[in-house]
């Protein structure tokens, strides 16, 4: 890379972090200077789609109050279990691998930050560094095991789902063996 884009890149995330999008800091090398680290702040999140907003979550509230207290799980699962089916009816690749890059392509047009990484370490992940449904997942916790399964049924193969929240920085990540 020359040294004139990294330079206007630097620049780019020294004004990013000082209007609070950006947390930055060092993490030291075995050998030479430390790597620069940036995530992004929870006043970011602002930036991306979201798309359960407050009528999502009112709309749930309202089945809960007419049908019952299991009735919104009732219902994100039917949801989920529609999605599932419609990814699986389009998925591509035949090994777990291509299904996975498929799949994070997918979930990255859908605003999750979404990247297919093998790199050694902890083994192969779908990792996303944003959820556009951010608040149903913390109003229904079990919104997350429904993005297990969905993950599960479309890689065809066991996932583990761990999600990192801490100061501003989410990250989701989706372990599986391919």
């Amino acid at each position: 890379m020359n040294q004139r884009l990294i330079a206007e890149i630097g620049q780019h995330c020294l004004t990013l972090q000082r209007d609070g999008y950006l947390d930055t800091w060092r993490r030291p090398q075995r050998m030479g200077r430390p790597e620069m680290v940036y995530r992004l702040t929870r006043r970011s999140h602002d930036l991306f789609q979201a798309d359960s907003h407050q009528f999502t979550l009112d709309l749930l509230k309202s089945v809960q109050e007419i049908y019952g207290p299991n009735a919104p799980e009732k219902l994100l699962y039917n949801v989920f279990e529609k999605k599932t089916a419609a990814l699986k009816a389009r998925v591509k690749g035949q090994t777990v691998a291509e299904r996975a890059k498929w799949l994070a392509h997918v979930r990255d047009g859908e605003g999750y930050m979404s990247q297919f990484t093998d790199d050694g370490e902890g083994g192969p992940r779908i990792v996303e560094c944003h959820s556009p449904i951010m608040n149903l997942v913390d109003r229904y916790p079990i919104v997350g095991r429904f993005e297990q399964d969905m993950f599960e049924a479309v890689l065809g193969t066991r996932v583990r789902r761990q999600m990192i929240r801490n100061s501003g920085l989410y990250e989701c990540a989706f372990y599986f063996a391919v």
